[in-house]
Formats: structure tokens, sequence, C-alpha cells
């Protein structure tokens, strides 16, 4: 493959992810409220699970929540199955993420949440899948198909689609619980964050 067909086949995938992407500003948004509600009645654990690339945006996701202010923990199907279930209690809530919802090892750790009393938050493309069924809230994302999501298999698009439904939970989370930068920079000290935060905790001191 030449350069030329590599630029083709890249800008064919951006252009099929925007396109993709621009679907979700159509979806309806009401399922963030009413998670966010779910999670804030319940004022319990937040616990994101998921497998393979969703795993991975689970990750992301339960990351997120707990740096704006809803601390959150990733737990991965495979550890739940394995004891860690235990460690959720009836006034948590669990976000299982699923493009196709028919993950056999997140269907079984689902099971098992509910059957501890947690609140099941399902995130997917199939809402008539098996996991979707275990659910007490499906949010239901639009369909990406090939060539976004490479032979409607391979969740790539997909998983920009669940991250931006994410992101909207953990603002609105932020939000509503008012919490501010200050605490932000506080349970972030390394990196360039923490250096910002510095010099920010160094102009508030100097203006107290």
């Amino acid at each position: 493959m030449g350069m030329l067909e590599d630029k083709t086949l890249v800008i064919a995938h951006l252009q099929s992810a925007l396109k993709a992407l621009s679907e979700i500003e159509k979806h309806d948004f009401q399922s963030v409220l009413d998670v966010a509600k779910i999670i804030e009645t319940k004022n319990g654990k937040v616990f994101v699970s998921g497998i393979g690339t969703s795993g991975t945006t689970a990750r992301r996701m339960a990351h997120l929540l707990s740096v704006t202010g809803t601390p959150a923990i990733y737990l991965h199907p495979a550890d739940g199955l394995h004891g860690s279930v235990a460690a959720i209690e009836k006034n948590d809530v669990l976000i299982a993420l699923s493009k196709g919802g028919k993950s056999a090892e997140l269907i079984k750790f689902t099971q098992l949440a509910k059957d501890y009393g947690a609140s099941i938050i399902v995130l997917t493309e199939s809402s008539n899948s098996p996991l979707a069924k275990l659910a007490d809230v499906v949010v239901s994302l639009p369909e990406v198909a090939h060539p976004a999501d490479p032979a409607s298999m391979i969740a790539m698009t997909s998983t920009l689609a669940i991250s931006l439904w994410g992101d909207c939970l953990s603002l609105l989370l932020m939000s509503h619980s008012g919490y501010g930068w200050d605490q932000i920079l506080k349970s972030h000290p390394a990196g360039a964050v923490g250096e910002a935060g510095l010099t920010e905790s160094a102009k508030w001191e100097k203006n107290k």
C-alpha cells in the first residue's frame, strides 16, 4: 500500500468516525440525567466494568468520575467472579459497558452484582441483549457500524461515543455536587496539572 492509499484509508476512517459521532448529538441524553439521579440518590460506591476494549473505556470512565468528585472504581469482570464482587453492596451502582451486550464474563458478573443489591446501568448498542436485560437503566447508544467500527466488530468509534456519554455524566455530577477546582488540584499533585495547582495555590495564598 502506497502513501496515497494510506492517506485515503486514514481520511476515510476519520470521516466515517466523525459522521458516526455526529449522531450522538441527536441522541436523547435524558439517560445522563437519569443515571446521575440514581447515583446521587443511592449515595453508595460506583463501580464501572467492561471487558476487552470496553474494559479500557470503563477504566477511563471510572478515573474521570473520581477526578471530578464522584469516587468510582473500575472492577474487571474476571476479578469480580473471583471474589471481588463481595465489595458491592445494596446502595452501590454498577455501570457495565459492552458494544454488543453478549460478553459472557460481564453478564455473569453483572448478574452477581445485581444479586448483591447494586443498581445496574448498562451502556450498549443492543438494548435487547442479555446484558441489557439485567439493567435497571439501559443507555442505548446509536449503533456504530463499518467502517467507523471496522467490520462492525472492532470497537473504535463506538468507544468514543461511550466516552462522551461518561464525560457528560462526570461533568453533571461535578456541577451538582459543587466539586471545585481546588479539590481537583488537591487530588492531582503530579504532572502538569500538579504544577499548575502549585502556581494557583500560591496566587490564592497571596490574595487572602
